[in-house]
């Protein structure tokens, strides 16, 4: 399938690939996103996040400058090696992925969120066919070859996924990026406490960053993958060790 020219028209994508990328990113899908915070329960107890306000520049600043960004470009080219069948370069973005994670709870949160999305794939929702994506998805989840619990990623899993069951790149980074920016909103709302309107509006304040995001991460080489969320990631190295929390990270 050929790859989109715009992340948000959804061009390509038939109802049922929406009915399964709308499951896959609810928030009723059974990885835990609930549970993790990426380091915003630091950011309320330290008072950087405190209201709509500086929630809606936290996450702006998470989206464009940390894994809001590199996990969507590991998303897109993950995509494309797992549609060509090319293990080898799939498990390389998956090394890759691991070592970015800056702190143990972060990693944690990539990998625990990685291995129970791919169980909850294995166990309701298998990929038929055979495809290149198909034969690869079950080389890492059967067998000898299989990745180990740990060894997966949210967002590589994610795409291996995706492009088992043929989903268009454009509106997967797209419904990507909004689940993870929808789940920290969600933890903001818990964590301020800061009141479901107030957290819709902040959702709603970010649609136009998501796609411009997902149209980027489409067009940019993985050359580009990095970031410098310096705050976000001490603040999840921080969490760490926070007397009193909700979250795991």
């Amino acid at each position: 399938m050929a790859p989109e020219t715009s992340a948000g028209s959804g061009a390509g994508l038939s109802g049922a690939g929406l009915h399964t990328l709308l499951a896959w990113t609810s928030p009723s899908f059974p990885i835990g996103a609930y549970t993790y915070s990426h380091g915003l329960e630091w950011a309320v107890e330290d008072g950087t996040v405190r209201d709509a306000a500086t929630l809606r520049a936290w996450v702006t600043g998470v989206l464009r400058h940390g894994a809001g960004w590199s996990d969507t470009l590991l998303l897109v080219h993950g995509l494309r090696a797992a549609a060509l069948g090319e293990e080898a370069a799939f498990r390389e973005l998956l090394d890759l992925s691991l070592a970015l994670q800056p702190s143990s709870e972060r990693r944690l949160e990539a990998s625990a969120q990685g291995d129970a999305f791919i169980a909850a794939i294995i166990g309701a929702w298998p990929p038929s066919g055979d495809t290149a994506a198909t034969r690869l998805f079950a080389r890492l989840t059967q067998g000898e070859a299989a990745l180990a619990r740990g060894e997966w990623t949210y967002a590589l899993a994610f795409s291996a996924a995706a492009a088992a069951w043929g989903l268009p790149e454009g509106p997967v980074a797209t419904a990507f990026l909004h689940a993870f920016a929808a789940n920290l909103v969600s933890a903001a709302v818990r964590a301020v406490p800061l009141g479901q309107t107030d957290g819709q509006r902040v959702v709603n304040g970010l649609g136009d960053e998501i796609v411009t995001l997902a149209v980027a991460a489409l067009e940019a080489p993985l050359e580009e993958i990095g970031g410098c969320a310096f705050a976000a990631d001490i603040a999840s190295m921080k969490h760490e060790t926070q007397y009193t929390r909700l979250f795991r990270s």
